[in-house]
Order: structure tokens, then sequence, then C-alpha cells
């Protein structure tokens, strides 16, 4: 699947703006994640496809969360690789976390939410000035950001990075493509 009609299946499959832009800024971590990690080009692909695609069920399993990632995986078969799909199914808990690519959704999904929050109580509202410095101290404050799991974004150490290392390299893969993602 090519990355334009991934996008418009993303934005037919969700109403809501935000969660769009959410797997967007999911897509550039994923992207960033795979160059990082100086994966080939092709897989560099692949793992953006894996995040821009990780919600497509979101509005539909909302209420019901336990078929979350399931339906995703259901209208994606035949039209994604086997393990894009498993990794759709680790971020949401219904597979176990076994590839890289597993692990790096897992992680991912939850700190657009974290960045997010943390240019959006800034006075400008804009990702630009938000520093790796001031994330660390937010994710000590439980109230902040509380949708965003600790826990699971913790889950970087899986791929071999530092807490301050992976939000590093989201914050500043989500600051170069911010226009895309609202911010």
């Amino acid at each position: 699947m090519e990355r334009a009609e991934a996008f418009d299946l993303t934005c037919a499959s969700i109403p809501n703006r935000n969660l769009v832009n959410h797997c967007v800024a999911t897509e550039v971590i994923m992207e960033a994640l795979a160059r990082h990690f100086e994966l080939p080009e092709a897989d560099v692909e692949r793992w953006a496809l894996a995040g821009l695609l990780h919600d497509l069920d979101y509005a539909e399993t909302a209420e019901d969360f336990e078929r979350h990632g399931v339906v995703t995986a259901e209208m994606l078969e035949g039209r994604i690789d086997d393990e894009m799909l498993h990794a759709i199914l680790a971020h949401a808990g219904k597979a176990p976390r076994e590839s890289l690519m597993d692990k790096a959704l897992y992680a991912a999904d939850p700190t657009t939410g974290f960045i997010v929050a943390a240019a959006l109580v800034r006075p400008d509202k804009s990702l630009a000035n938000v520093e790796v410095r001031s994330l660390l101290k937010r994710w000590k404050e439980k109230a902040f950001a509380r949708g965003a799991s600790r826990e699971q974004m913790a889950a970087c150490e899986e791929l071999g990075m530092s807490r301050e290392e992976f939000l590093a390299l989201a914050l500043g893969a989500m600051q170069e493509r911010a226009a895309e993602i609202g911010l």
C-alpha cells in the first residue's frame, strides 16, 4: 500500500481530525525510529505505514476497546504484510510484542499524545519550543497527559533506547513535520 492510499484510508476511517493527526504523528515517529535503526528504505516505509494505519478502527471500537486493533487488522488483511498486521495487533495488546516494529509501535503510540500535551500547555501552543528536559520533567507528573501511559512509553527500553534518547528522537521527528500534525 502506498502512503497516499494509506492516508486517504485513515482520513476516511477516522472522522476526528485530532485522531488523524495522532496517526500522522505516530507515522513520523515510526519513520524516525526505522531510520535510527538504519533499516533499509523499504522497511522505513513499512514502519511509517504501520504508524499511520495503526488506529483505523478507533472510531468504531472506542466503545468496545476489546476489538481495538483486531478490526484494523481485519480491514487491512491482504493489503499490508503480516509483520505490519502483527505490530498493529501488538500495539493494542492483542498480540505479544516480538519484533522491533511491534515494540516501536507500542512505545510510539502514547508518546504522540504526551508530546502534543507538552506543546499545548505552552503559551505559543507550538512544538517548536518544546524541549526534552521539559518532557522528562512532565513524565513524573501523573496528572499531566494522564492518557499517555508512562509504562507503555517506557517500553522504549525494549528497543535498547533510554527514555531521554527515545523522547528526543520522537520530539525531533514531530517538530520537523509539525505542520502535518497540526502544530
